[in-house]
């Protein structure tokens, strides 16, 4: 089931339980506005390429709408509109003053060499600039993209509209961008693994944890939770897997991808297929790639007791209702990875207000939202006698809704 048809059907669920209007709940799905440009470069050889760029702004009732820009070969207008409403349900959960957007180029960013993503991204910046903006719209890096692209849109931005360093997040530090930023994602999965395990009266230290993905989520989480005394039994990347279980090195591995541009040859484990690290024992599954990957072909195989979903999408709706049945607890994306776009907000937050925070307080801020946005899923679990994923569509959902209501909708 592909992410938009997902999505739309957890919408329609929880506004379903919600028992919103009909016609309310027709225009929170339909986008604000969607935007198709086309960018067209001289290549290093002298040649023309052209691609298509899209941003699509799903709801601004909470706020400036907020999401990734993505360049990968894949980006296609259904996905980059179902990321974009999951934005905006995302920072609503999150209770920041957003709504959502998402966005993306249609290109193989390993296949452009360094000069032609920068004339790419400041093409890309000239045809969107009068509509993104401070208030209006505040794009972030996401798959392919990183703080350099930011740092070209700022740049480009900017001379159109003068030095704007909040107009998008996820910088480098010497421009505006936050401290603490990219661990962000990573330590929110930390603090959102720790509130539900708490729930259970278990800790971090005595779990043995899977985790799908090595790349900047993953491998902060690997990090940060052996670091909190967890067991990292299993992970994987894109270049193969590995285990142990008496528990990985986690330094060794962060330094061996580093030099090895992957774990594959990791000797502090055993090396095992990627296909069946989701359905090793552990007691945390930690699913941190790509979405899709728990589907009704292997969701009957999975061991695991939690999973927390730190990949947008990684469990499909079908797997959902057979782990259900199981037991497993699954803590959703909309919340279990929105300690990025809550950085990101702080990050908007020290630029508008030209006063830069040190690390502590960004992490111990971080902590204070995922803590509270667990307590307020926990709230409508226990108000429409549902699981979590729907805990956090409805409260994300009725946010929303009642600030559309209270701006003065009508029908």
């Amino acid at each position: 089931m592909n992410a938009l048809v997902a999505t739309s059907r957890n919408f329609k669920q929880a506004a379903k339980l919600l028992g919103l209007d009909s016609k309310l709940e027709k225009s929170l799905l339909i986008p604000f506005r969607e935007i198709k440009v086309e960018c067209t470069i001289p290549k290093d050889d002298g040649t023309l390429a052209s691609f298509v760029g899209f941003r699509v702004q799903h709801d601004n009732a909470r706020g400036p709408m907020k999401g990734g820009i993505r360049y990968h070969h894949e980006v296609d207008p259904d996905e980059v509109n179902a990321l974009a409403q999951l934005m905006t349900w995302k920072t609503a959960v999150a209770n920041i003053p957003y709504g959502g957007a998402k966005g993306g180029i249609g290109c193989s960013p390993g296949e452009l060499s360094s000069s032609e993503l920068e004339r790419l991204t400041r093409v890309f910046t000239q045809k969107i600039h009068d509509l993104i903006g401070i208030h209006t719209d505040v794009p972030a890096p996401d798959m392919g993209t990183n703080p350099q692209t930011m740092a070209w849109i700022l740049d480009e931005y900017s001379k159109f509209h003068g030095y704007s360093p909040a107009v998008v997040t996820g910088k480098p530090v010497d421009l505006g961008g936050s401290l603490g930023r990219e661990a962000a994602t990573g330590r929110g999965v930390l603090f959102a693994t720790e509130a539900l395990l708490a729930e259970y009266g278990k800790s971090i230290k005595d779990q043995r944890f899977v985790i799908q993905g090595f790349g900047n989520v993953g491998s902060w989480a690997a990090k940060l939770i052996n670091e909190a005394g967890g067991k990292v039994v299993a992970i994987s990347d894109v270049t193969g897997a590995v285990k142990n279980s008496k528990g990985l090195d986690i330094e060794k591995v962060l330094k061996h991808s580093m030099e090895n541009r992957g774990i594959r040859g990791f000797s502090g484990g055993e090396s095992i297929d990627p296909s069946s690290l989701l359905t090793e024992d552990c007691d945390v599954l930690i699913p941190a790639a790509l979405g899709g990957v728990i589907n009704r072909e292997n969701a009957n195989h999975i061991r695991a007791k939690f999973i927390i979903e730190a990949a947008n999408h990684p469990a499909d709706p079908e797997a959902d209702e057979i782990l259900s049945k199981k037991g497993v607890v699954i803590l959703p994306d909309i919340y279990a990875n929105s300690g990025g776009v809550t950085v990101s907000y702080f990050e908007w937050v020290q630029n508008i207000q030209g006063f830069m925070w040190d690390e502590e307080k960004v992490n111990a801020e971080l902590k204070t939202y995922m803590t509270r946005g667990f307590k307020d899923v926990k709230e409508m679990c226990k108000t429409h006698n549902c699981d979590l994923r729907m805990g956090a569509f409805t409260l994300g959902v009725n946010r929303v809704a009642r600030a559309t209501v209270l701006r003065g909708w009508e029908a």
